[in-house]
Formats: C-alpha cells, structure tokens, sequence
C-alpha cells in the first residue's frame, strides 16, 4: 500500500506502507506475484492505492501450512470457478517451488491432492 503527498501537503513527508509481506502462511508467495496484484477501488482514493493478491497466489500462499482452513480458502475458489488447476500447477512449478527451502516432495503431494480434490 502506498501514500502520495496530496496538493498543498508539500511539507509532509511522502510515507510508503507496505503490507506485501505480511502473510498468515509459512511459505513466501510465488515469485512474480507483485506483478499480478489487483487494484482494488482503483481511483476512489487521492492517495492510497489497495492491491489485492490475484487467486492462484493466495492459493499457492496457504500450501506449505496446509491446514484445513488453508484447505477450505483453496477449495471455495476453485469449486467456484476462480482457479484453473493449469495454471495452479504451472505457477507451483515455475515460481514457488523453485524456491521452497525443503519439503518438496510433501508439497508436491499436496498440490497434487489438491488437484485431484478440487477441480
């Protein structure tokens, strides 16, 4: 999240918030994310800007903890019709797990169960 100076604020300083990395998961989210960020209320505001992050990266966020209620924010989406499971595994594949610490082989699974369980 950013904040601009508005007109007639030249004496404030211009102050940058960022909240991009606060995320409730142990696995850091794919790699290209920041450039799929989703305005959100685009123009309702003179300085503050909102992203949001796009589906697959939030799903891909909740993989590595994997608890049932990472399994439900995976499953409503994609029930839904929000997540494509191409798309899913070519961005597990391309982004995160390249840069997973360890574990691959258990993420690899999960991604895979995921898969077969909910598209």
């Amino acid at each position: 999240m950013k904040l601009r100076r508005g007109r007639g604020a030249d004496f404030l300083p211009k102050l940058i918030l960022n909240f991009a990395n606060q995320f409730s998961c142990t696995v850091a989210p794919p790699e290209d994310y920041e450039d799929r960020l989703i305005p959100l209320f685009p123009g309702s505001w003179d300085r503050l800007q909102l992203f949001a992050m796009e589906a697959h990266d939030i799903a891909l966020s909740k993989l590595e903890r994997n608890l049932e209620r990472d399994r439900g924010d995976v499953q409503a989406p994609a029930r839904a019709g929000h997540l494509d499971a191409t798309v899913l595994r070519e961005r597990y594949y391309r982004e995160l797990r390249p840069n997973l610490v360890a574990h691959e082989a258990r993420h690899d699974l999960t991604l895979k169960l995921w898969l077969e369980a909910y598209f």
